[in-house]
C-alpha cells in the first residue's frame, strides 16, 4: 500500500489541549448567558477542526482523564501532587466538551485508573502496526516517545493550540539531541516539572544528552555511574532511585484494554440536529458552519435551523384609518419600528406577539398613528434614539416608552454589548434576523419587514426580561430610558460653534507648529518627519542617545506620555519643541473635527453613545465634545467658540464638584471624610491636616497635591508604585503615605477591600442605584487578568454611581424645564459637567431647577456640590 493510500488515524489528547485552550482565550469573552464558561471547549474545537481539515484522518477518537488519580499516583503520591485545582471557570467544561464531540459523532474514551496518554500511546501503537499514519495531538512531552516512522505528534506551542508543531523521528532529533525512544530517558535524568518528578540537580538537557551519548542507553549509564566524574556525578550517584522512578512512571502503556478497535474510530457522519443543539446552547454560533462544512452537511444544518426559527407574521398593510384602530385595540405592549430615510421617518411597523402591520410614512398615516405614539401606550423599541429623533422632526413626541433591547441588552453585558438588533435575535433567540445582503443591487434575501422588525423586537424584550435582575431593570426604567429622550433632545438642539473662531485659531496653531517644527529641525541639524516614529526612534534613541523607552513591537514607544516622561527625567531642546509641536498638532485636529460638524445653521451635534462604557457613562461621537481639553489657556481657546445661540441670551455650566469622593464617603462611611464634606473646608486641605498631623492653615500646597493624588488615586486602584511615579517621590514615601492616609481613614481601606471581595463572591459590582459590571475576571487564574479586574472593581460603583447622579440629574432638569415651560434647554453632558442654554428672562428659573435637581439626584450621606457659571461662551461660563 502507497503512502498516499493509508489511512489515517488522529488521536487526541482532549483533557490537556482543553486546559491549554482554556488558558489561552479570556474567559470573560467565552461566557454563556446562564453564566458558563465556554473558552477551553471553545479552543479545543476549533483547533480540532482545523486538524480534520488540514489532516482529513479517516479515523478519530478523543481521549480523556478520568480523575488525578491513576496507577501512577498508587506507585508515587507525589506525582503531579504540585499540580493546583482547576480553577473554576474550566471545571464542568469537559463534560459539555464531550457533548460536543458526541453530536460530531467523534469517539471519546476515558479509563479509571488509565491517564489519557496510556490510551493514545495504545491506539497509536495498534494503528501504526495495521497499517495507519497515525498522528498524535497531545501537549504532554511524554507523547514523544511515540514518535517513529509511521507515528507524528502534533504539539501545541507555547501561545496555546492555535499551531501545532509536527514532531516526526527527524525533528524529535533534531530538538532534542535523541531518537524518540529515548526522549523519556532524558525527561528521566532532569526530571519533569509538571509532573512533580525531581531529577538529577545540576543535569539539564546537554549533559543528559551527552551522557546518554556516551553510554548508548539509561541502562548502561545507571550501571556505570561511578564512573561520572565531578559534582553531576556525585549527583547522580545519589539519585538513581529518582531517575530509575521516573523512568518507570513516564512510560506510557501501550497495551491497555479498550471497549473498541481501530475500527470503531472510522469517521462517521454528524448528527446535524446535535451539533446545533448543543453549540446553540454554548453560543458558539460562528462555529455551526464551520463544522457543517467539514461535514459536508450544510444543507442538512440549514434544514434544522429553518425548522427551528418561529415564523415571522406576514405584515397586514392596513389604511391609515384602520392602523389607528389596530392601535387602540391591541393589548399589552406593542413592539414599534421606524425606518428612516435621510433623517425622516419612511416606514413604520407595529406588532404585538401574534400580529404585525405596518404602512408608508405620510401626513394620513402620521396624523392616524401620532396620538397614540404619543400617549403612554407601553412602546418597546430596539435603538430607539435614532427613532425618536425622526419623530420629533417630524412633529411627534413619543411616549409610554417601556423598553429598548439595544440599551438593555448592553446593562446585561456592558463588556460586549450586542450591537444591533440582529446580535440579539442571534443571541438571545438563537434565530437569524432575515436581512437583505446590502453587498448586492438586487438583493436574493429580502430583509424583515419594519412589522417584522417589531415582531423581533418584542420576542428579544421578553427573553431580555427573563435575565433582568429587578436592580437592573429599575436602572433601565427609572434611569436609560429617561436619559435617551433627553439626549435625543439634545442632539436636535446641537451648540453653536463659531467658524471665524475655530478658523482664526487654527490658523495660528497652524504657523506655530511650522516654526518649531523648524526649530527642531535646527537643533538637530536636519530634517525629519515629526509625524513618523521610525524617524523620531533613529533621531531619539540612535543620533541623540536618549534613554531608551519602553519597547513596542516596531521599536522605541515615541508616544506622548512616553516623551513627557523622558523629558522631565533627560531634558533635550529637541524633545521639548516635538513636545510643543505634537500640542499644537493635535489642537489643530480637533478644531478641524469641530469645524467640518458646523451645520448650515451654525450648529453642531454630536451623537451620545449610551452603550459605550463598562461604567455608565455617556460618550461623544462625530464629533467628541469629550475630548476637548480644558488645561491650557489655549485649550481653552477652542470652548470659547462654543457660544450662545440666537434667540438665547447666555450660557450656564454646571458641574459637581468632587462627586466620586463624596461617593466614595458615602460608600465608606468614614466619619473622618464625612466631616470634611459636611464643615465645608477644603477637601484636600482637610484630609492632608489629618494625614501630615497639621492644622488646614499649616497644609501646604506640596503637601494637597500629594493627598489630593492619594485620594482620588485610591479610586482607582493606584499602587504605591503609581503613586510614586505620579508624584515624582520615592516609592518608600508613597507607601508611608498610603499607610498613613489609611491609618486616619481606615474605614476607606475597609471599604475597598470589602467591595472586591464582595465582587468575587457576587461576580460583579454594584451602583448605588443597582446598575451591575461583571467582573469574571476577578476568579481568574491569570494574575495579569485578576489583578486588572480587581483595580477596575474598585472603581466600578463609585463611577458608576457618578454616571447614574448625572443622568437623573440630566433628565430631570430636562424635564422640569418643559413642565414648566421654559425655552431654556440642555445642549451638553460633558464629564460631570452641563451646559445649558439660557432663554431671555429665564436665568433664575433655570438657575433654581438646575441646582435643585442635580442637587438632589441622589441621597448620600454628604451634600452634592453643584457649581453654576455664566457666560457667553463656553469658556467664559466656566467656574
Amino acid at each position: 500500500m502507497t503512502d498516499s493510500a493509508k489511512p489515517t488515524l488522529l488521536v487526541v489528547d482532549g483533557h490537556s489541549l482543553a486546559y491549554r485552550a482554556f488558558f489561552a482565550l479570556p474567559v470573560d469573552n467565552f461566557t454563556t448567558k446562564d453564566g458558563q464558561h465556554t473558552n477551553g471547549i471553545y479552543g479545543f474545537l476549533a483547533m480540532l477542526i482545523n486538524l480534520i481539515k488540514a489532516e482529513k484522518p479517516t479515523h478519530l477518537a478523543v481521549a480523556f482523564d478520568t480523575s488525578r488519580q491513576s496507577f501512577r499516583t498508587r506507585e508515587y503520591a507525589e506525582y503531579k501532587a504540585n499540580r493546583s485545582e482547576s480553577p473554576n471557570e474550566f471545571k464542568g467544561q469537559i463534560p459539555l466538551l464531550q457533548d460536543c464531540l458526541a453530536a460530531m459523532s467523534i469517539t471519546v474514551l476515558q479509563k479509571e485508573d488509565i491517564e489519557a496518554d496510556d490510551i493514545l500511546a495504545t491506539l497509536a501503537t495498534q494503528g501504526a502496526e495495521q497499517g495507519f499514519d497515525v498522528l498524535v495531538c497531545s501537549g504532554d512531552r511524554d507523547t514523544i516517545q511515540l514518535v517513529n516512522d509511521d507515528i507524528t505528534l502534533l504539539y501545541p506551542n507555547v501561545q496555546g493550540v492555535s499551531q501545532l508543531k509536527r514532531y516526526d523521528r527527524a525533528a524529535v532529533i533534531e530538538r532534542y539531541g535523541v531518537p524518540p525512544e529515548q526522549y523519556p530517558d532524558i525527561a528521566a535524568l532532569v526530571g519533569e516539572t509538571s509532573d512533580n518528578l525531581p531529577g538529577v540537580p545540576k543535569v539539564g538537557e546537554k549533559t543528559a544528552v551527552k551522557w546518554l551519548g556516551q553510554f548508548g542507553s539509561l541502562d548502561a549509564l545507571l550501571e556505570n555511574a561511578d564512573k561520572i566524574t565531578g559534582v553531576v556525578g556525585g549527583n547522580l550517584r545519589e539519585h538513581l532511585d529518582d531517575v530509575r522512578r521516573n523512568r518507570t512512571l513516564n512510560r506510557l502503556l501501550r497495551d491497555v484494554e479498550l471497549p473498541v478497535t481501530i475500527t470503531d474510530l472510522e469517521v462517521q457522519p454528524m448528527d446535524a440536529q446535535g451539533v446545533r443543539d448543543i453549540f446553540a446552547r454554548l453560543e458558539f454560533k460562528t462555529l455551526i458552519p464551520r463544522v457543517a462544512e467539514l461535514a459536508g452537511i450544510e444543507q442538512q444544518m440549514a434544514a434544522v435551523t429553518a425548522a427551528a426559527a418561529v415564523a415571522a407574521p406576514v405584515p397586514g398593510e392596513p389604511s391609515a384609518e384602520e392602523l389607528a384602530a389596530w392601535l387602540e385595540q391591541a393589548q399589552g405592549e406593542i413592539g414599534v419600528t421606524i425606518t428612516i430615510e435621510g433623517d425622516q421617518p419612511r416606514r413604520v411597523g407595529f406588532a404585538t406577539r401574534e400580529a404585525a402591520v405596518e404602512a408608508t410614512w405620510g401626513a394620513e398615516v402620521a396624523a392616524s398613528v401620532g396620538p397614540w405614539l404619543t400617549s403612554d401606550a407601553p412602546k418597546v423599541f430596539s435603538d430607539a434614539k435614532l427613532q425618536v429623533k425622526a419623530l420629533r422632526r417630524a412633529g411627534i413626541r413619543i411616549g409610554g416608552l417601556a423598553f429598548d433591547t439595544i440599551v438593555t441588552g448592553w446593562l446585561l453585558r456592558p463588556s460586549f454589548p450586542d450591537k444591533t438588533l440582529a446580535d440579539l435575535v442571534d443571541r438571545y433567540l438563537d434565530e437569524k434576523l432575515p436581512e437583505s445582503d446590502p453587498t448586492q443591487l438586487v438583493p436574493e434575501t429580502e430583509g424583515a419587514t419594519p412589522g417584522q422588525l417589531s415582531w423581533y423586537t418584542l420576542r428579544v424584550a421578553d427573553a431580555l426580561r427573563g435575565e433582568l435582575a429587578a436592580s437592573v431593570a429599575s436602572v433601565l426604567t427609572d434611569i436609560e430610558l429617561p436619559t435617551l429622550l433627553t439626549l435625543a433632545d439634545m442632539e436636535l438642539a446641537g451648540v453653536s460653534v463659531s467658524h471665524v473662531k475655530l478658523s482664526e485659531f487654527s490658523e495660528e496653531l497652524g504657523e506655530r507648529a511650522d516654526a518649531i517644527a523648524q526649530e527642531a529641525f535646527a537643533a538637530i541639524g536636519r530634517e525629519v518627519n515629526l509625524g513618523s516614529p521610525k524617524q523620531l526612534q533613529e533621531v531619539l534613541f540612535e543620533e541623540l542617545q536618549l534613554p531608551k523607552t519602553r519597547k513596542t513591537k516596531t521599536g522605541y514607544s515615541t508616544d506622548a506620555a512616553v516623551l513627557a516622561d523622558l523629558q522631565d527625567t533627560n531634558p533635550h531642546p529637541f524633545l521639548d519643541l516635538l513636545l510643543q509641536h505634537r500640542e499644537a498638532t493635535k489642537l489643530r485636529q480637533i478644531i478641524e473635527s469641530l469645524d467640518t460638524a458646523i451645520a448650515a445653521d451654525g450648529r453642531v451635534r454630536t451623537t451620545y453613545v449610551q452603550t459605550g462604557s463598562q461604567t455608565g457613562r455617556l460618550s461623544s461621537t462625530d464629533p467628541n465634545l469629550q475630548n476637548i481639553p480644558v488645561r491650557t489657556e489655549e485649550s481653552r481657546r477652542i470652548r470659547s467658540a462654543f457660544e450662545v445661540g440666537e434667540g438665547y441670551e447666555t450660557l450656564l455650566t454646571a458641574d459637581y464638584s468632587q462627586i466620586e469622593m463624596r461617593i466614595m464617603a458615602h460608600l465608606s462611611e468614614d466619619p473622618g471624610l464625612i466631616e470634611a464634606f459636611n464643615s465645608g473646608e477644603d477637601l484636600h486641605r482637610f484630609v492632608g491636616a489629618r494625614v501630615f498631623g497639621v492644622a488646614p492653615e499649616e497644609v501646604t500646597s506640596a503637601m494637597r497635591t500629594k493627598v489630593k493624588a492619594m485620594s482620588y488615586g485610591l479610586v482607582y486602584g493606584l499602587s504605591a508604585f503609581g503613586l510614586s511615579k505620579q508624584l515624582r517621590i520615592e516609592q518608600t514615601e508613597a507607601k508611608q503615605l498610603m499607610m498613613e492616609y489609611f491609618n486616619r481613614f481606615g474605614a476607606v481601606r475597609d471599604y475597598l477591600r470589602s467591595s472586591v471581595e464582595q465582587a468575587k463572591i457576587d461576580g460583579y459590582t454594584a451602583t448605588i442605584f443597582g446598575r451591575r459590571r461583571p467582573f469574571p475576571d476577578l476568579a481568574s487564574p491569570n494574575r495579569v487578568l485578576r489583578e486588572n479586574a480587581e483595580r477596575a472593581a474598585l472603581n466600578a460603583p463609585i463611577q458608576g454611581s457618578a454616571a447614574d447622579i448625572m443622568k437623573i440629574a440630566l433628565f430631570h432638569i430636562h424635564d422640569e424645564f418643559d413642565a414648566e415651560q421654559l425655552r431654556s434647554r440642555v445642549l451638553m453632558q460633558i464629564h460631570d459637567e452641563l451646559v445649558i442654554e439660557v432663554a431671555p428672562g429665564e436665568w433664575d428659573a433655570a438657575e433654581r431647577i438646575v441646582r435643585g435637581r442635580m442637587g438632589d439626584a441622589a441621597s448620600l450621606a454628604v451634600p452634592l456640590d453643584v457649581q453654576i457659571g455664566r457666560g457667553q461662551d463656553w469658556n467664559e461660563a466656566a467656574h
